[in-house]
């Protein structure tokens, strides 16, 4: 397996994989290739990294800018990750991750937010601050981690981006 920075050409493929890896989740709006798409062309996919073995991409993960209380700053949001569906529970999705966070490090971004399963990012150290705030009803799904210091507080804002439909 080899993850790698995203090509132009990658980005069907990449389309294709996160509409399929979210397909069936009950949670899933169906619109996040198009967020991935939205980022991209607001050239806002700070991170874009894939997931390939011989020459197949098999997942991908996208890490963009999100403000706290307006702000910008070091700041970045995981996601959408996505692994094919006949491939997961491979270990796909953690590499992705691990790789992603590696890279924003050496940015160097200092705090990293993701919307998501406690329970799945707390192993690479996310964990719900109240004094960090997003706009979702079960409050424990957003998560941070801090990447240098400690985490600011406020209000978090995603790209416009994440509002694609």
């Amino acid at each position: 397996m080899h993850i790698r920075d995203e090509c132009p050409q990658d980005a069907g493929t990449i389309a294709a994989i996160t509409a399929a890896a979210f397909e069936a989740l009950p949670y899933s709006s169906g619109t996040e290739s198009r967020i991935i798409e939205a980022l991209r062309a607001a050239g806002a996919l700070t991170v874009s990294l894939v997931a390939e073995r011989d020459g197949e991409i098999e997942g991908h993960i996208a890490f963009s800018p999100v403000q706290i209380d307006g702000r910008n700053g070091p700041w970045f949001g995981l996601g959408p990750v996505s692994v094919r569906p006949d491939v997961q529970g491979q270990g796909i999705g953690t590499m992705l991750i691990r790789s992603g966070l590696e890279r924003l490090r050496s940015i160097p971004a200092s705090l990293c937010v993701v919307l998501g399963d406690p329970r799945y990012y707390g192993r690479f150290g996310f964990r719900h601050d109240p004094r960090l705030t997003y706009d979702f009803p079960i409050a424990e799904a957003f998560q941070c981690l801090a990447l240098s210091g400690s985490p600011p507080s406020g209000i978090v804002t995603y790209n416009p981006a994440f509002d694609a439909s």
